[in-house]
């Protein structure tokens, strides 16, 4: 699950205490020289698609939105990006300094801003997802009931009891029943996911795992099924995955800053690898939010977007066990005002979040570091759940 290649620093909270206390955007170098004076969270003009508003123009509370730069030193603990959107808007953006090791950059202390790409992690899993959906629309795949052998004929899963079984629908859910746990220490041998780094083959390492349980028995997070995923999208589109990508998705989205990672053996990390700036991270919550429409035009079926956001299993394990999984996508609830609040989002590990809250039509997304810290993940539910959706003063 983790994506973890080497261990990260946290944010210093003195710098985060002198944000809150300016009260202004810290200038990096790729944005022009009047945004180092935006009053806080007043997003950059860009011209990547989204209208623009201020928070009291959809019914937040944009006093409250500026308390994030605090609340996150009370936490202790560090963001890199936070954007809301609401009523398909963008109101509020906010960067924070920090350190990072972005894949296949230098680790080491980076300024971020409304231009900076961000490693998603495993939020990929989810956009992996929606492609799968697109390529069934267009009848490269016949549907989720489709077996997984059928795509690799020669591999040495036709041998392994059980494999015939799995269909694509049980890859997208997590609940194919092979052999598989990341939830180890990246450094022990029994760990799955550093296979998918380093193995020449990493397909045939996941394929040659051995069937634990039926199909729809075990839920187990398993990057190794995303991963076959991708690679049948290739198949299917004879295409890199990368341009697939680019084709079906993010050019319709107008999101012309992307990259795709590769593991070091070479393989599209189909799991983990995409970097996007923050505010085109949002723009996948809208279009799941819009049931797969972006500015009128239908890029991803509504049905499928529906099929994927509706709860299959309990995620067993994860996050205390508190969560939902449909199709590569999570899903939660938060408590605020003594009301809860339901949720969808895709998780990546270190803080990546991007919730989408169907009920108050709002979208959150997060980057940070937080890499295998005790506190992973709390910024970005703690921000949603205590401040972004109390500051909304009206449901509609």
């Amino acid at each position: 699950m983790h994506d973890r290649f080497s261990r990260l620093t946290s944010l210093s909270a003195s710098l985060l205490l002198a944000l809150s206390v300016s009260g202004t955007h810290l200038r990096a170098e790729s944005m022009s020289p009047g945004q180092a004076n935006q009053a806080c969270g007043s997003p950059s003009s860009i011209d990547d698609g989204w209208e623009i508003a201020s928070p009291d123009d959809v019914g937040m509370d944009g006093a409250q939105l500026c308390s994030i730069a605090a609340r996150l030193e009370q936490r202790a603990t560090a963001v890199h990006s936070i954007v809301v959107i609401r009523h398909g808007k963008l109101v509020f953006e906010q960067y924070f300094p920090g350190y990072d090791q972005p894949w296949g950059q230098t680790d080491g202390q980076y300024e971020f801003a409304a231009t900076t790409k961000h490693d998603m992690r495993s939020a990929t899993k989810s956009v992996t997802s929606l492609l799968v959906g697109i390529a069934i629309d267009r009848k490269l795949i016949a549907g989720v009931d489709e077996p997984v052998l059928k795509f690799f004929p020669d591999s040495a899963a036709v041998k392994q009891p059980g494999w015939d079984a799995i269909t694509l629908r049980h890859l997208l859910t997590m609940s194919s029943g092979i052999t598989w746990d990341e939830a180890r220490a990246w450094t022990d041998p029994k760990n799955d996911e550093p296979h998918l780094v380093f193995e020449a083959d990493p397909i045939g390492y996941v394929l040659a795992k051995p069937v634990a349980a039926p199909p729809d028995v075990l839920w187990a997070y398993n990057g190794g099924g995303t991963e076959l995923l991708g690679n049948i999208l290739e198949h299917v589109s004879g295409k890199p995955l990368e341009t697939f990508a680019r084709e079906m998705l993010f050019q319709p989205l107008g999101i012309t800053d992307v990259e795709w990672k590769t593991y070091k053996n070479g393989k599209i990390a189909a799991a983990a690898g995409l970097r996007l700036r923050p505010r085109d991270a949002a723009k996948i919550g809208q279009l799941v939010l819009n049931h797969g429409r972006w500015k009128g035009q239908q890029i991803v079926p509504a049905d499928w977007i529906a099929q994927s956001i509706t709860p299959r299993f309990q995620a067993v394990g994860y996050f205390g066990g508190t969560l939902f999984y449909g199709y590569q996508w999570w899903m939660g609830r938060s408590l605020a005002g003594g009301k809860e609040i339901k949720w969808v989002a895709a998780f990546g590990w270190g803080g990546q979040r991007v919730f989408i809250v169907p009920e108050l039509d709002l979208v959150v997304m997060t980057s940070a570091a937080q890499y295998g810290q005790p506190k992973e993940g709390l910024a970005a539910i703690d921000i949603l759940s205590n401040i972004v959706i109390p500051s909304v003063r009206d449901a509609h």
